[in-house]
């Protein structure tokens, strides 16, 4: 086995993989900024023109209450407001809030718990009714309500004795103080109590598949497997729109999204952006513009950890050490990516630079291994007290440059006696059950890890948010650490910017050490419109591109 490692070491292995790529073509708070036009536009006499995003995986849910992916949360954005909303610079501004409550304003108490938020007096709902304080009560009640499925009940389980003080005020007391609430409420779009609130299970209501917001946009249809249309809100109470119809179009595909934005049958490429591989070619093509933005996310291997392969650390040190990233990130992905060591974003001010460097080494590896008791067997696969180093690796079909990189890593992987076989699934398995339910072996995953631009992310890596084992969240690896859970419980109830940097700095380190996910690069996103397009502005803050869809129009 020497031989084999010293082998792909050798600048030939680089060869190999460049033949395979070859194959392929806390917040801020603002005043009111959200209620008035932007980019020096005006209300228009009437909307017009339409924008296509193509977005390679297909919205299915329309109530954005209810888990879902962060391709719906592209509809959610354009068809409902939220109480606040997060500017691209981490600004939080309000939404359907008159004012972000503070506890300079009084609206937090000193304390931080009792809120009061005062509403704007003059949005409506898509059917013409007034929205009022009834819906925000009726939104958080709804969340927290034992029959209803809810995406995220963290923070808002803390909320008792909601009141409403009248149609613009409201108030309420949180049973103890949670530092990223305001941040949460910036995701938490509001719902219609008339229309919802009369369906005798808000989990199948017919609401859910043809909602009423109070955004910039109504829902017009969804063609299955095709596209989700919208049409214009022209009593809009804030800032636009200046389009007719916002449409998003599924392309499973992102090389045939690609070809599609290159011809103009798409107007913007939507989630999953352009690939890397693409942005060169993309950045020559004439009447679009194309824009190159620091993302949030991380592209990594997640493990699941209750599967008996991966409970023992030094596995999965191996397996991180074991990849050659640098080489996935110079030669498939156009070093268009930056390598990172945690899940906090670089451009955080929680961000903690001096983690433990990845090391490419192979031998190491296999000598952690060795000294970890997995041996060899008769086929050539480790194997520990009857449990064979084999497992299935999954994500999206048709991305393919993660396919690339998965075909990469199982070859590296072979060299060690560890067998990773590709699993993949179309978007709607992967990322339905299969994912949310932790029925994975590992899965190759872009994750973003912060709501808005709050360090918290308990929803991610603490084990009451294990689905699988009853809790409500996304810590999809199972992933259980006692410290972890008690910093994580502490950073929720502090208030003092210093006091949780260095609190979100000790979960770093816990979570660099033990590895529930192995980091392969945090993305750059490739933006691409066509450059008619005015009022398009990138925004890593949210999970979606058409977070400002109210402000596009064509020049």
């Amino acid at each position: 086995m020497t031989k084999d490692l010293k082998t792909l070491t050798d600048p030939s292995r680089r060869d190999a993989l460049r033949v395979m790529a070859a194959g392929t073509v806390g917040g801020l708070f603002a005043a009111n900024l959200l209620g008035q036009p932007a980019y020096g536009q005006t209300k228009p006499a009437a909307p017009k023109g339409r924008v296509v995003v193509g977005v390679t995986q297909e919205p299915t849910v329309f109530n954005p209450l209810m888990p879902h992916l962060e391709v719906d949360d592209s509809v959610a954005f354009s068809v409902f407001d939220a109480l606040f909303r997060i500017d691209p610079k981490g600004v939080i501004v309000p939404n359907l809030a008159a004012e972000v409550p503070t506890q300079t304003n009084g609206g937090i108490s000193a304390d931080g718990l009792k809120w009061r938020v005062r509403l704007r007096n003059n949005a409506r709902w898509h059917d013409g009714t007034a929205f009022t304080a009834e819906d925000v009560k009726f939104t958080l009640e709804l969340i927290v309500n034992p029959k209803f499925r809810a995406w995220r009940t963290s923070g808002h389980a803390l909320v008792r004795d909601i009141t409403v003080v009248s149609p613009t005020e409201i108030t309420w007391r949180m049973e103890q103080p949670f530092a990223p609430y305001l941040s949460y409420l910036t995701e938490t779009f509001i719902v219609p109590k008339h229309v919802l609130g009369t369906a005798a299970n808000p989990n199948e209501a017919p609401f859910n598949q043809a909602p009423v917001g109070t955004g910039a946009f109504k829902w017009s249809k969804r063609v299955a497997g095709d596209h989700v249309e919208l049409v214009a809100n022209t009593s809009y109470h804030g800032e636009g729109p200046f389009i007719e119809r916002l449409i998003f179009k599924y392309i499973p595909d992102q090389t045939v999204m690609y070809t599609q934005f290159r011809s103009g049958d798409i107007d913007v490429v939507g989630q999953a952006f352009i690939t890397p591989d693409n942005y060169k070619d993309a950045s020559r093509l004439p009447d679009r513009a194309v824009t190159l933005v620091p993302a949030s996310s991380v592209e990594s291997i997640y493990f699941n950890l209750e599967k008996p392969q991966f409970r023992d650390r030094a596995v999965r040190e191996a397996l991180y050490m074991a990849i050659d990233r640098q080489a996935i990130i110079d030669i498939l992905y156009h070093g268009v990516a930056r390598t990172t060591e945690t899940f906090m974003p670089q451009q955080s001010w929680y961000y903690k630079s001096d983690l433990p460097k990845h090391e490419f080494n192979l031998a190491r590896a296999a000598q952690l291994l060795d000294k970890a008791g997995w041996k060899p067997g008769p086929d050539g696969i480790r194997v520990k007290d009857g449990v064979r180093l084999s497992f299935n690796n999954s994500t999206t079909t048709g991305s393919h440059l993660r396919e690339q990189a998965q075909q990469f890593i199982q070859q590296t992987y072979a060299k060690i006696g560890v067998e990773m076989k590709i699993l993949n699934h179309p978007g709607a398995v992967m990322w339905g059950d299969f994912w949310a339910k932790s029925q994975y072996d590992t899965a190759m995953v872009g994750i973003t890890y912060l709501i808005a631009a709050d360090p918290d992310v308990a929803l991610r890596f603490h084990s009451r948010s294990i689905v699988a084992k009853g809790g409500r969240g996304s810590n999809n690896a199972q992933y259980a650490n006692p410290e972890v859970d008690e910093l994580l419980d502490k950073g929720t109830r502090t208030f003092d910017l210093n006091a949780r940097r260095a609190i979100y700095h000790r979960v770093q380190e816990i979570v660099r050490n033990d590895l529930p996910f192995l980091p392969l690069f945090t993305a750059n996103i490739v933006y691409g419109r066509k450059a008619k397009i005015q009022g398009f502005v990138p925004n890593t803050n949210t999970r979606s591109e058409a977070w400002n869809a109210a402000g596009w129009s064509w020049s």
